[in-house]
């Protein structure tokens, strides 16, 4: 006989149920078919809900009557023809009839039994197998309804009774060799019944332990459980997107992932297929030609370093601690025995070795209960102080990490951890069973989405990782490094196993922020009209609330409040990659603790781009200092806007005319002035020299001031424009003298001996900027090493895509940085 079980989803529309009728009447041309069915999808629900409302008030159970009627109803009237329609409806209505009868005896007393309840919650089973009965006979296959209520017997445990396997296998033999002749068996799946006849459950989930034990019952060769998803899944897709089937796997780590919280399959329904040594396979009704997931005794070996992540999303963790507890025996049974006479179910247990804390995971309902029965079991103890109060802390989540393969592999745990830690994800207890099969761990609710994802990406997607991106600033800089990852996008993701996710963008106007994503490809057109008013505290607030793994906030602003966040971001365990100066060029105190922050946080603050644009300055300032080396002078040209005026002022054109010029071809900022009086490149040598080592305030470094001086204030651009021509000539003098002397004018940053300047410099053709040219920068690394002939790097130091270049440089310097420790 071949065994089928289907879910509530598969049982739920018309279209599910054709479905699952094409695939019952495929299997019963090989033979008998045994198909267990759910409730409809939420009936169940329904039932439970209106049993709990009953038993605390009045609570008119009209609407739910009428509820059921109209769907079972309507599901006869299109699926059968005139006659069949009539015959199934005045079944489901005597079905119903018998519902309303109890649920008035219920509402006349404002109190239901346990007993009672079991009875009212099979009614959804009940109606659902007499529907499909009525709909496979109509296919023309010898069909019957069997309630399971008269073949499988349990103790009188109401709402989890436990099965009398004995005498439940024997009544389904009989059942089944007297009825020889019937194709199709439809059953009722949950329901139970007493040795006395009284209905019970079988817990939730019940359905699939019902095809079980029929299948070890009659020794079929596999049990099909058919659900809405192809098979067990490497983790629940609702909190994993990239979350794949699993092919196959061990009855062992099925239990494992089924307890802690893979919905898939019911925990107990393994067992007597397990004891069988029976197959379950889980299908997809849906898509019934995709293989599904087959559990079984022995599967064929694999590399998979781990086979599934699991989670429960709501307990509570007892934590019972005091030196009284140390070295005496027994307390440990005392808890667990307690617990147990209260039927609390325990979910996790964790001691410390020093034997003085003992936690323990309920769930939440479980907790109140749980607490109130230890603090009676050792009402003595803690009287005398030798236990310290029973601490409660609410929620939390477990998480499992499970697979055969773990006990043969030193360094899993190791890899977990480390991974965890890396995306700030902080672990409020661990344990581990000797079988070395699962790894568990408690994390804070707001983290679990978080820490599953992490995980997933570590071990299942060989080395992919997922980059979610938040960028303030969208405009030049910001849109083309946004143009540059959409054109490299699939070259990342094949190259690079980088996955990058826009999470979201914002300018001074709008911000759009979706943690679904948004598209690269479209991002320009999705802000404008979907985006809201920019609240930078609402702004950071969502990245907070996403929580998720490889989170990195790009700020290519150049703004003083955006900088501000940085803190609130690091702390949460975002990286933060940007070409903003501001942050590190305020007081030292703040530039530290930025730094102490990203380290704190196991996360990465990186500003490649706040001088030379792409070019690697900082990066190669760091490698020197962390390589035992001692730089003792900078020197640089560090404004590819003076740089571009000074390598064409040669004498031809006036100065005010390069400065215009220069204006126009977007080299400098819309007000010049920002670039000639000199605080940007005081920015940028100060930053140079922190990352040096030196403990530098922005008032150490003495700044020339290029623009005249009244010339400084006033907001018309044209009007500055004027007052710069007339000092023209006191600048072509300047550059006169320079030629004399076979020199040029350089706008040099020069650090030594503990002080920072920036000025305007004659040089002299020997000097390594000589012959700088262009709008290129250029600085010298006077070191311990690079005495006499100093480390010169030179290039474009400005452009809208060679400073993007410089950004998407940094954030793969993130991500390399955080693959490299979880690789462990």
């Amino acid at each position: 006989m071949q065994v089928l079980k289907f879910g509530g989803t598969s049982m739920g529309t018309v279209e599910s149920i054709k479905s699952v009728l094409s695939i019952v009447k495929d299997r019963a041309e090989a033979g008998s078919v045994a198909v267990v069915v759910s409730a409809m999808k939420g009936v169940t629900d329904q039932l439970a809900e209106t049993c709990d409302q009953m038993a605390q008030s009045s609570f008119e159970y009209n609407n739910l009557l009428q509820n059921l009627e109209e769907r079972h109803f309507a599901i006869a009237r299109q699926m059968l023809p005139a006659q069949a329609q009539s015959e199934l409806i005045t079944e489901l209505k005597i079905i119903l009839n018998e519902l309303e009868d109890v649920l008035q005896g219920v509402s006349l007393v404002h109190e239901i039994s346990p007993k009672t309840r079991d009875f009212v919650m099979g009614f959804g089973e009940r109606l659902s197998a007499k529907i499909l009965t009525y709909l496979v006979k109509s296919e023309g296959i010898e069909a019957g309804y069997t309630d399971a209520r008269s073949i499988i017997v349990t103790d009188s445990r109401f709402g989890n009774a436990s099965v009398d396997e004995m005498v439940t296998y024997d009544k389904i033999r009989s059942y089944f060799k007297e009825r020889s002749s019937t194709r199709v068996f439809i059953v009722t799946g949950f329901i139970a019944a007493t040795a006395n006849k009284m209905p019970t459950t079988l817990g939730r989930g019940g359905s699939d332990y019902t095809a079980s034990l029929i299948g070890a019952a009659v020794k079929t060769d596999l049990i099909e459980i058919w659900t809405d998803v192809n098979g067990l899944m490497t983790a629940d897709p609702r909190k994993v997107k990239r979350a794949f089937p699993i092919d196959e796997i061990s009855y062992e780590e099925a239990m494992e992932l089924s307890h802690f919280g893979a919905k898939v399959i019911y925990p107990p329904t393994l067992i007597p297929a397990l004891k069988a040594r029976i197959p379950i396979v889980i299908k997809n009704t849906f898509d019934p030609s995709k293989p599904g997931t087959c559990i079984r005794k022995e599967i064929t070996p694999n590399n998979n370093l781990i086979k599934g992540l699991s989670s429960i999303d709501n307990i509570t963790m007892l934590t019972i601690k005091g030196s009284g507890m140390i070295g005496v025996s027994g307390i440990a049974a005392r808890i667990f025995n307690s617990l147990a006479d209260a039927n609390v179910n325990i979910i996790m247990i964790t001691q410390a070795s020093s034997e003085h804390t003992i936690s323990i995971g309920v769930l939440p309902f479980q907790a109140k209960t749980a607490r109130e029965t230890i603090k009676r079991e050792f009402e003595k103890e803690l009287l005398g102080s030798e236990i310290d109060h029973v601490e409660v802390e609410a929620d939390l989540s477990v998480i499992a990490v499970v697979g055969d393969n773990m006990k043969n592999i030193p360094g899993i745990a190791g890899r977990v951890f480390r991974a965890l830690g890396r995306n700030g994800i902080n672990i409020r207890a661990i344990a581990q069973g000797s079988s070395e099969r699962n790894i568990s761990f408690v994390v804070s609710n707001k983290d679990e989405r978080k820490a599953i994802n992490t995980l997933h990406d570590a071990f299942f997607l060989a080395g992919v990782k997922t980059v979610n991106l938040y960028v303030a600033g969208v405009g030049l800089i910001g849109g083309t490094l946004l143009e540059m990852l959409n054109e490299q996008l699939e070259a990342f993701y094949t190259e690079y196993n980088i996955d990058f996710s826009l999470r979201a963008v914002a300018n001074s106007r709008q911000m759009l922020i979706r943690e679904n994503g948004i598209a690269l490809n479209n991002w320009k057109k999705h802000l404008d009209e979907e985006g809201e008013p920019t609240d930078l505290m609402n702004f950071t607030r969502q990245i907070r609330k996403h929580n998720l793994p490889n989170s990195i906030f790009v700020d290519c602003t150049a703004s003083d409040e955006v900088s501000e966040i940085y803190p609130e971001l690091l702390s949460s365990s975002i990286s933060v990659v940007t070409p903003n100066k501001k942050a590190n060029s305020v007081d030292y105190s703040y530039y530290k603790k930025l730094q102490t922050l990203a380290d704190r946080h196991n996360v990465a603050f990186k500003y490649e781009t706040n001088a030379g644009a792409g070019l690697p300055i900082i990066s190669t300032i760091n490698e020197l200092v962390s390589t035992g080396d001692h730089i003792e002078k900078i020197e640089g040209v560090l404004s590819g806007t003076l740089s571009y005026i000074f390598n064409s002022f040669t004498g031809e054109k006036r100065f005010s005319d390069i400065v215009r010029e220069a204006r126009e071809k977007g080299y400098t900022e819309p007000d010049p002035r920002q670039d000639l009086n000199g605080q940007d490149v005081a920015r940028k040598l100060l930053i140079l020299a922190r990352e040096a080592g030196v403990e530098l305030e922005p008032d150490d470094i003495e700044v020339q001031n290029l623009v005249p001086e009244s010339a400084r204030n006033g907001n018309d651009i044209e009007q500055f424009f004027e007052e710069l021509s007339g000092y023209d000539d006191q600048f072509k003098q300047m550059g006169l003298n320079a030629k004399k002397e076979g020199k040029k004018l350089c706008y040099i940053a020069r650090y030594e001996n503990g002080k920072g300047v920036v000025k305007m410099e004659k040089i002299s053709r020997d000097h390594p900027f000589y012959g700088l040219d262009g709008s290129d920068n250029v600085i010298a690394l006077y070191t311990r090493y690079y005495k006499e002939s100093p480390m010169v790097i030179k290039g474009p130091g400005a452009g809208a895509n060679v400073t993007s270049g410089g950004i998407v440089a940094d954030i793969l310097r993130v991500v390399s940085t955080k693959a490299a420790s979880n690789a462990g």
